[in-house]
């Protein structure tokens, strides 16, 4: 029955109906959050076994010796570098790990493009204006981080392959456009991965500004959700193909392979910027926690050690993925006021509502207690222009919470397109 053919006393009906099950919600008085793609408490108890591969009669030594408890190895123990190589599919000599968060090699790579530039160029920060290319919806926080370094942010519109590549190709015809943000597989929020082509184009990007950069996020490329998980054609490879290295930045993390709290982050880069980040390491730390990538390594061992421990998680988020799922099929499919897409893997679901409806939905369902990412958050600066895309994260709630607040939710979205084609 689409929402938008049936006439005013129809959808007066509705509405009450709507209004009366909304009441119902609110006197549950609910406290449950979909806001981040946070792991359960399920997810967690995963990884408890990596406390126990050091005690205090555990080697604490690397392969090469090297004493994980001591100063030392800014770019990460060895072993480290080998297994995050295999996870991203990079050449390990250019792996640099970190600590637990990839954003925050992300942000640092960014604060070093300013202050001291890439390529040999002058800092971003004695070339404004600085500008980035912002694949939409996307990832919230690379937004946040392009704003607070006050770089310009240029929405490109994301298509089932990936970005719009014929405006990519445009844009950085521009010397201004520096960079992109990119999450090419499992895409946050959207979960599709960027096809061969996309991936190719990006290969053979000619960009006007020698100091260009592509951030390849790779945050879920082990994270899938089915028995035939999607393949992503291998960037590094591709750029070493095409001579374009010096394009890339790569990064992944464990957090949502252990704990997100204490994981271990990794960054691959072309030899030059390699370079550059490497010195900007000695300066800004005596070497990272080097007794936590020990015992990730001993825990995960190498990437075939990693797959299993994401069966397990898979085992754990499949579920949640189906209840999602089946509620905004069977509530909302074929009302004409919403769609959405079906991901075989990452941590999100991305739903189109009725255009001008998405402040509106997000504001119900916290209104009757249940936390979602705010409208807009998938776009720079927190503005979509239609008002319409909502990020749903299923992760963290036990699955009969997340029934509940997938319940409320679409009780939300069909009272806010009564309400909006009423007005109309």
């Amino acid at each position: 029955m689409d929402f938008k053919s049936i006439s005013s006393s129809e959808l007066f009906r509705i509405k009450a109906e709507l209004e009366s099950k909304y009441r119902e919600f609110q006197s549950k008085k609910l406290k449950l959050n979909m806001s981040r793609g946070k792991p359960g408490a399920d997810q967690l108890a995963l990884s408890m076994g990596m406390l126990e591969t050091l005690d205090a009669s555990s080697a604490t030594a690397t392969r090469s010796g090297d004493d994980c408890r001591n100063y030392g190895l800014p770019f990460g123990i060895d072993e480290m570098r080998g297994l995050m190589a295999e996870i991203m599919e990079v050449d390990a000599e250019n792996v640099i790990v970190g600590g637990n968060s990839s954003l925050n090699m992300m942000f640092d790579t960014v604060c070093c493009g300013m202050t001291h530039g890439f390529s040999g160029c002058e800092p971003w920060i004695k070339q404004k204006p600085v500008k980035f290319l912002c694949p939409s919806p996307g990832y919230d926080r690379h937004f946040a981080v392009t704003e607070y370094f006050g770089i310009d942010m240029i929405t490109i519109r994301m298509t089932p392959s990936g970005p719009d590549m014929d405006a990519v190709e445009e844009l950085v015809r521009d010397e201004s456009v520096k960079g992109i943000w990119c999450v090419p597989k499992y895409q946050n929020p959207t979960g599709i991965t960027f096809s061969d082509e996309t991936v190719r184009r990006f290969a053979a990007l000619r960009p006007a500004a020698p100091d260009f950069l592509i951030f390849w996020d790779n945050s879920y490329c082990v994270h899938d959700l089915t028995d035939t998980p999607d393949v992503l054609l291998n960037l590094w490879e591709a750029c070493k193909a095409e001579g374009t290295l010096e394009n890339l930045i790569v990064t992944t993390s464990t957090s949502k392979i252990t704990f997100p709290g204490a994981g271990v982050a990794a960054l691959a880069a072309g030899p030059g910027n390699l370079a550059v980040l490497k010195k900007r390491c000695t300066f800004s730390s005596i070497g990272p926690d080097k007794l936590n990538q020990l015992r990730h390594y001993r825990f995960l061992r190498n990437k075939e050690g990693v797959m299993e421990q994401m069966k397990k998680h898979r085992e754990i988020l499949s579920p949640k993925f189906g209840v999602v799922m089946q509620k905004l099929e069977s509530e909302l499919d074929g009302k004409g006021i919403a769609s959405w897409t079906n991901p075989r893997g990452g941590y999100f679901f991305s739903v189109d509502v009725l255009p001008g409806c998405a402040k509106r939905v997000v504001a119900l369902c916290e209104q009757a207690g249940v936390v979602l990412t705010g409208a807009g958050a998938t776009f720079p600066y927190g503005k979509d222009p239609a008002d319409s895309n909502i990020r749903l994260a299923p992760t963290y709630p036990p699955i009969h919470e997340l029934e509940q607040a997938m319940d409320l939710f679409c009780i939300c979205v069909q009272l806010a397109a009564v309400e909006k084609i009423l007005a109309q």
